[in-house]
């Protein structure tokens, strides 16, 4: 029987990689997205693509009705990929900023996640997949509501580990570090709807060091990141957390992913925020 994933945020980037991947190797892929604008282009590409808005409860359980509705009922895995980040200093971080930031790197998971799971024991197995970050294991300057949201993923995910054992169903993290994705633009665009940079106590520091590294580095400035990757690293992980007969709790991407768990199991928190802060 042909396996069935969904896949979150699939415009581009790690998403957009993996529905195609997997639709190669077989799966019967629904590729979902935030933007219906994306949908037509996804189908020319030949996936099955559906609209998924983590901040729209409504647009979440449309989506599930849709993939049971087509699948008569069944749903082998989910893959939690949808994030984006809004750039700053949590001190210029509004509550709303950081409600927007939560309603879609979790609470909307959170809420996908409990749609998926009472078909899931029904069937006995399933695998629910959640993109975290290195940033979910060691926390970096002027990301604190990006790092917030992913601490507070790698801990609803090892929850769920716990209380679906012996259930058939496999949470599973994969931990990315630099990709090569869309991911800075969608960046900027969030910090320049969220964060007065300019009426900031800490302007200065913005000048000197935020602004140059939002609009002047990355894939589209010429300027990757170091240690930087193409979203096929995380597809293959995925590709493995999906269909390795035991998975495991965690699958790690790239070196600084590798290096941020070495660091945090080993080396004391004062010098971990040293390392950080000058990095």
């Amino acid at each position: 029987m042909t396996r069935t994933l969904l896949i979150t945020g699939c415009s581009s980037g790690i998403g957009h990689d993996a529905a195609h991947a997997l639709s190669a190797r077989g799966w019967r892929v629904f590729a979902s997205v935030r933007d219906p604008g994306d949908l037509p282009r996804l189908r020319d590409e030949g996936l099955e693509a559906l609209h998924l808005d983590y901040a729209d409860q409504a647009s979440i359980e449309t989506a599930v009705a849709h993939v049971l509705s087509a699948t008569q009922g069944r749903l082998d895995a989910v893959f939690n990929n949808g994030a984006f980040a809004i750039p700053g200093p949590l001190e210029d971080i509004t509550r709303a900023a950081m409600r927007a930031q939560f309603e879609v790197n979790l609470l909307g998971p959170h809420a996908l996640t409990r749609a998926v799971i009472p078909v899931m024991r029904r069937q006995g197995h399933g695998r629910i997949v959640n993109c975290s970050s290195v940033l979910g294991l060691v926390a970096a300057p002027w990301r604190g509501p990006y790092n917030a949201s992913k601490f507070a993923m790698e801990g609803m995910t090892d929850t769920l580990r716990v209380e679906l054992a012996g259930s058939g169903i496999h949470p599973i993290l994969i931990e990315p570090g630099p990709i090569r994705t869309e991911f800075r633009r969608n960046a900027i665009a969030a910090f320049e709807k969220w964060v007065d940079w300019e009426a900031s106590e800490r302007a200065q520091d913005y000048r000197d060091w935020l602004l140059d590294k939002l609009y002047k580095r990355g894939p589209s400035a010429g300027r990757p990141a170091r240690f930087e990757l193409g979203p096929e690293a995380v597809t293959a992980r995925l590709i493995r957390a999906l269909e390795d007969p035991r998975p495991r709790a965690r699958y790690m991407v790239t070196t600084p992913t590798y290096g941020a768990a070495v660091m945090r199991r080993l080396l004391p928190a004062r010098l971990i925020d040293r390392m950080v802060r000058n990095a």
